[in-house]
């Protein structure tokens, strides 16, 4: 039996991140996939490229983002300054709703401007319940409520206050006042960068300097032996000095034979469908949010806007809880075309090209219970030597980059602890 001294469970970003990090080491990283990348996929069908989903890199880190574009030789980077905006009636808002509510008609924007000024200040237990401490009845009302509802696939009342963390756009009263005249909507994501081969095009990058052998895909795992420090996949056994893993942390509780309350870790599934038309639609825009219960989608991405293509190239997002059953693809395509028609982004247009992606999980429900539970399981894992990191194996809400940070930091703290043990890892 090999005994490996980090074994990595995931060729997604992070494990691969992780691999990257230790690869003049002995390291292998294991995929259940036939292919490395996870989610962060790239579809190329009819002249369209497509992601699993919208996989926009938002660097905060400038010395990363520089790393990964100087291992993409010869593909063409495009720099874009975010255009999102909001489904509101007929017309548009822009994004974020709560800083912009001056662009709403007269008698809706008076509402929110009143609530917003008079609303109950006091302590909020939920995710829910600080969106109307914070912005008040009407603005939780017209957006912030339904299209999380729409997102989550759940009760708001479930999530903690700080589920989305910094990538909820909070604003205060001043804030939003002042927007009304000095517009200033930046976020996390203001800007963001895009291979044009796709978001693969950052997985290749991240791997790009592994040593061959170091990934094995369509290598599932079954079992985690914690005491023993074996794992068991469909193919082999094997030892491990530290395992990393970016499955699902409840997964790798039940890997691990590790007994827990399942209640704990519930999250939502994303229906995505990718589609390509034959001729251009809504111009400049890159992605628009539909809080509207009739609409069975809460996002839509233009592709085409993004590459300057004159046919429109959309990802179109759809929340369900987890176990809904999913229509077949006929249905789905056909509600969605319809729904697209109802919005007013297919007008006439002839599909050219579609593909259907299951995300299953998609975002992790973040509540105190699992906020707590999370930071147990982690710890005791660590104690064997087994490290959950990841969107997934930390449940939590992340950036892509904020994942590779966590598993350069992780293979930094695994060093220093075993030179700190006089212990090599060459």
């Amino acid at each position: 039996m090999r005994t490996v001294e980090h074994l990595v469970i995931g060729a997604g970003m992070t494990g691969l991140a992780y691999a990257d990090a230790v690869r003049d080491e002995d390291v292998l990283v294991l995929e259940a996939d036939a292919d490395i990348g996870g989610y962060c996929k790239t579809i190329h069908r009819d002249g369209f490229t497509w992601d699993y989903s919208g996989h926009f890199f938002h660097f905060r880190h400038p010395a990363i983002r520089e790393e990964l574009i100087s291992r993409m030789a010869g593909q063409r980077i495009l720099e874009v300054r975010k255009d999102s905006r909001i489904r509101f009636g007929d017309g548009y808002v822009d994004f974020p709703f709560q800083k912009n509510i001056h662009q709403l008609p007269r008698e809706v924007f008076l509402a929110c401007l009143h609530d917003l000024h008079f609303r109950e200040k006091r302590a909020y237990a939920s995710f829910e319940d600080m969106l109307y401490v914070k912005f008040g009845r009407a603005i939780a009302d017209h957006f912030l409520v339904p299209y999380n509802e729409k997102l989550y696939a759940t009760e708001l009342s479930r999530l903690d206050p700080d589920a989305m963390g910094r990538f909820f756009p909070h604003a205060d009263e001043d804030e939003i006042i002042r927007n009304f005249v000095a517009p200033s909507n930046d976020s996390y994501n203001a800007t963001f960068t895009y291979p044009e081969g796709g978001a693969f095009e950052y997985v290749k990058a991240i791997a790009s300097r592994l040593p061959d052998g170091a990934v094995s895909t369509g290598e599932r795992v079954l079992r985690v032996d914690l005491e023993a420090k074996r794992v068991e996949t469909n193919l082999r056994t094997l030892g491990f000095r530290t395992l990393v893993s970016t499955m699902p942390l409840d997964r790798l509780l039940r890997a691990c034979g590790v007994s827990f309350d399942p209640s704990i870790y519930t999250y939502n599934q994303v229906e995505v469908w990718n589609l390509g038309f034959d001729r251009k639609g809504p111009e400049s825009v890159h992605w628009i949010y539909y809080p509207q219960r009739e609409l069975c989608f809460y996002r839509v991405g233009f592709y085409d806007n993004i590459f300057d293509d004159a046919r429109m190239s959309l990802y179109v997002e759809i929340g369900r809880p987890a176990g809904a059953p999913v229509p077949d693809e006929q249905t789905s395509l056909e509600r969605v075309l319809a729904d697209l028609q109802r919005a007013g982004v297919v007008d006439g247009h002839t599909l050219v090209a579609s593909a259907r992606v299951q995300m299953d999980p998609a975002y992790v429900h973040i509540t105190r219970r699992s906020i707590e539970d999370v930071a147990a399981r982690k710890a005791a894992l660590a104690g064997h030597g087994v490290h959950s990191i990841g969107r997934y194996g930390s449940w939590t809400y992340c950036s892509i980059e904020d994942n590779i940070v966590e598993a350069r930091a992780l293979a930094d703290a695994v060093r220093a602890a075993r030179q700190g043990n006089g212990s090599s890892t060459k």
